[in-house]
């Protein structure tokens, strides 16, 4: 399911099992911005266990889906939800009031939503991606809004910033896909495109048995060298954000490229296991922070 990875330290910390990087509890999360940004990770992990967790069919995953999303509408007209549990009094009600206190553009909580009806429906029908750039187009969905939600909680929301933002949400959203092979293949999520695959001569076969061929690590490679450009790319934003805010992104920053060094020090075989990171990255990756 979709993950968005903006801001907290790491790609994947243990400590949220689903929606990962948004900054719950950090001690570099704004004291101010706590409140709001908890909302918004609860609006979004919930979506996420309705899109994915338990024995629900596909058809029962994305009638849940559509009840959220009627709720999400109310609570942006400003309608208090409902107190039975099938409302989520407990999403909605702090949402609403995020919604109310920061203008929160609510358009891009639907795009999150949407990444999640879309990923229901991709697994259900082992749908392919083509190419790059249709996954980027998914991203544009799954992750960057999480980024542009936070700009805007911060307050910076020039057109440049929301660039960069974009890029560094889909680089961490492409570097979990790369990360996480040997997880998704078997749970049938095929994020490897159909075009690139190809290009390398790795069969649709091939990548459903986790073969690890020469094809599937220069596979691997390429798109691992196309996040860490895009995550390069969109590297000028930890200049932009003032305070806490900015060393919360640099951090960001570096978990994301700590990530993909760790894949390749796989020789890109993500396919049979999952690079984690280890107690001394994080002083690798605060170093390299301090020097950005």
């Amino acid at each position: 399911m979709p993950q968005t990875h903006f801001p907290s330290a790491t790609p994947t910390p243990p400590a949220i099992a689903h929606y990962e990087n948004f900054p719950v509890a950090s001690l570099l999360c704004p004291p101010h911005l706590r409140g709001p940004i908890a909302a918004l990770y609860h609006f979004a992990r919930t979506a996420d266990d309705l899109a994915d967790e338990g024995e629900a069919s596909p058809s029962e995953r994305l009638h849940a889906l559509s009840r959220y999303r009627t709720a999400l509408a109310q609570a942006a007209a400003g309608h208090p939800p409902g107190a039975e549990p099938e409302h989520w009094p407990a999403v909605f009600g702090p949402l609403q009031a995020a919604i109310e206190q920061h203008s929160l553009p609510t358009h891009l909580l639907h795009d999150l939503l949407d990444a999640f009806v879309q990923d229901v429906q991709r697994t259900a029908d082992g749908t392919r991606y083509r190419d790059e750039a249709e996954l980027r187009d998914y991203c544009r969905r799954s992750a960057n809004p999480v980024g542009r939600l936070l700009l805007h909680l911060y307050g910076v929301q020039t057109a440049q910033a929301q660039a960069w933002s974009d890029e560094i949400c889909s680089a961490l959203q492409l570097i979990n896909f790369w990360q996480d092979l040997s997880i998704d293949i078997p749970r049938q999520r095929y994020y490897l495109p159909l075009d690139p695959c190809a290009a390398h001569g790795y069969s649709s076969a091939q990548m459903v048995a986790q073969e690890v061929t020469p094809g599937a690590i220069t596979l691997v490679a390429s798109l691992a060298y196309s996040a860490r450009a895009s995550m390069e790319k969109g590297m000028p934003l930890v200049h932009l954000l003032p305070g806490r805010a900015g060393w919360e992104l640099r951090l960001v920053v570096q978990g994301g490229l700590r990530i993909l060094d760790k894949i390749q020090a796989l020789g890109y075989r993500t396919m049979l296991k999952r690079p984690a990171l280890r107690w001394w990255d994080y002083g690798v990756m605060l170093w390299r922070a301090v020097w950005m």
